[in-house]
């Protein structure tokens, strides 16, 4: 690493190539924790998962079944391993159900009582997560790959949504010209694309 850092700072190397680099080597290290599992909801794959920022205790998961679930992370049985359990989801007979894969799921920054989800059904949905009733759907003319609410944002809630469209929107329409919006996110206020 020292090398790639060496060679970057005397401008011999592309900084492209040490992000690469230590982003590889983050990946190599990662590793699965052997004393916490989770309880197995989903009939297909996982998508998207997100943990919410006030208390880190309740995460999200969304599954190309267009199933959501809640699971409570903290460990009640005092046990070295245990599995987090599901606290509620929005299966299959839930009348909201996601149509299709469900793509991105997010809490709301502040507060654990709402959550957003997205999906290639072409919705955005906003949850109440006390009711796991739907508060609002966002439709849209294009598949939806992603959105991202703003962590920063405390006097409205900015929510830009990729679709497969070259638009990303949050209310006000900005177009990226021949592109397909795969990923999206808010840094402080500047929104990345991909």
């Amino acid at each position: 690493m020292l090398g790639f850092l060496s060679a970057r700072q005397a401008g011999l190397d592309d900084p492209l190539r040490l992000r690469r680099a230590e982003s590889t080597r983050r990946v190599l290290a990662l590793e699965l924790n052997k004393d916490r599992d989770v309880e197995r909801i989903h009939g297909n794959g996982v998508n998207t998962l997100d943990i919410e920022p006030v208390q880190g205790r309740y995460m999200l998961s969304g599954g190309s079944d267009g199933v959501i679930v809640l699971y409570d992370l903290e460990n009640s049985s005092r046990q070295p391993y245990y599995t987090c359990k599901a606290v509620c989801s929005v299966d299959r007979n839930h009348p909201d159900v996601h149509k299709y894969s469900v793509e991105t799921v997010q809490w709301y920054p502040y507060d654990t009582g709402m959550f957003t989800s997205s999906s290639f059904d072409k919705t955005l949905k906003v949850w109440d997560t006390n009711t796991l009733q739907t508060a609002d759907i966002f439709n849209f003319e294009e598949t939806v790959y992603s959105h991202h609410m703003s962590p920063v944002a405390t006097k409205h809630c900015l929510v830009a949504v990729g679709t497969r469209g070259p638009k990303v929107t949050d209310k006000k329409f900005w177009q990226f010209l021949g592109h397909h919006v795969m990923n999206i996110s808010w840094q402080l206020q500047v929104l990345t694309v991909e």
